[in-house]
C-alpha cells in the first residue's frame, strides 16, 4: 500500500506528519513525501522536512493526501504542483486532504460537486472551488476523503486506515499511538464553550481578506 503525501514549503507540519506518523505504522505501508525536488523544504513550525521523491520521479500512489498550511495558497497557481495532483488522482484509491490541502484538491478540480472540510476559519471559501462545504472532523464523498484543521489529520488518518486496511487494523494502530486526547480545555472548534468568539470572528474575517481573493483567482483559473 503506496501512500503519496505532497510537501510544500509553509506546510503545517502537523497536517502532514500526523498522518504520515500513522500511515507508516500500517502492515505493508509505504509513504513518500513528494515535491519539486527532494531539498529540505521548510514547515511553518521553522524546521525542514526532507521530500523522499521528485515529482518527476514520484511512484503511482493508492492513496493521495495533501496536507496544509498558508503555504498551500502558494499552490494554487503552481501549474506543476497542480498537475502532479490531477496526474496522481488519476489513478488513486483514494485522493484525500487534510485542512487547507483541501483548497488544492479543489484548485485542481478534484472537488466539484463533491462533500468536504477543511479548517473552520477557510470553511466558508471551499464553496468557491465547486466543493459541498460540509462541518465535520472528517467528511467521506465517493473516493474524495477530507479532514479538518491540523490536529483533525489524525482522525482523518485513522479514517483512510479502516477504509484501505480495516476497523481492526486502524484500532491496533491507534493503540499503538496512544491516540487518546483528552484536553484540558474546551476550545477547539468555533462552537466550542470556552472558545472566544472575537477571535472566532477575527479569523474567519482574515480568512476572508487574504485568502479569499487567492481562493478566487483559482476558481476563474478552473472555468477557464
Amino acid at each position: 500500500m503506496r501512500f503519496v503525501a505532497l510537501l510544500f514549503p509553509d506546510v503545517t507540519q502537523l497536517d502532514l506528519t500526523g498522518p504520515v506518523q500513522l500511515f507508516s505504522r500500517l502492515p505493508g505501508a509505504t509513504v513518500d513525501l513528494a515535491w519539486h525536488d527532494t531539498r529540505p523544504v521548510p514547515t511553518d513550525a521553522g524546521f525542514s522536512i526532507v521530500p523522499t521523491v521528485a515529482f518527476a520521479d514520484a511512484p503511482p500512489a493508492d492513496v493521495l493526501m495533501v496536507p496544509g498550511g498558508q503555504g498551500a495558497f502558494e499552490l494554487l497557481a503552481d501549474d506543476v504542483a497542480l498537475d502532479f495532483v490531477r496526474a496522481q488522482a488519476a489513478g488513486v484509491r483514494y485522493v484525500t486532504s487534510v485542512c487547507t490541502g483541501a483548497f488544492v484538491l479543489g484548485a485542481a478540480g478534484l472537488l466539484r460537486g463533491k462533500r468536504a472540510t477543511t479548517h473552520w476559519a477557510s470553511h466558508p471559501l471551499l464553496e468557491l472551488l465547486g466543493a459541498v462545504p460540509e462541518r465535520a472532523r472528517v467528511v467521506r464523498d465517493g473516493n474524495v476523503i477530507t479532514g479538518g484543521g491540523v490536529t483533525s489529520g489524525i482522525d482523518f488518518a485513522l479514517t483512510v486506515a479502516a477504509e484501505v486496511y480495516d476497523a481492526a487494523t486502524a484500532r491496533a494502530v491507534q493503540l499503538v499511538m496512544e491516540y487518546d486526547p483528552r484536553p484540558p480545555f474546551d476550545a477547539g472548534s468555533p462552537t466550542s464553550p470556552e472558545a472566544d468568539p472575537e477571535q472566532v470572528e477575527r479569523l474567519l474575517a482574515d480568512n476572508r481578506r487574504n485568502r479569499g481573493p487567492v481562493v478566487a483567482r483559482a476558481a476563474e483559473r478552473l472555468r477557464s
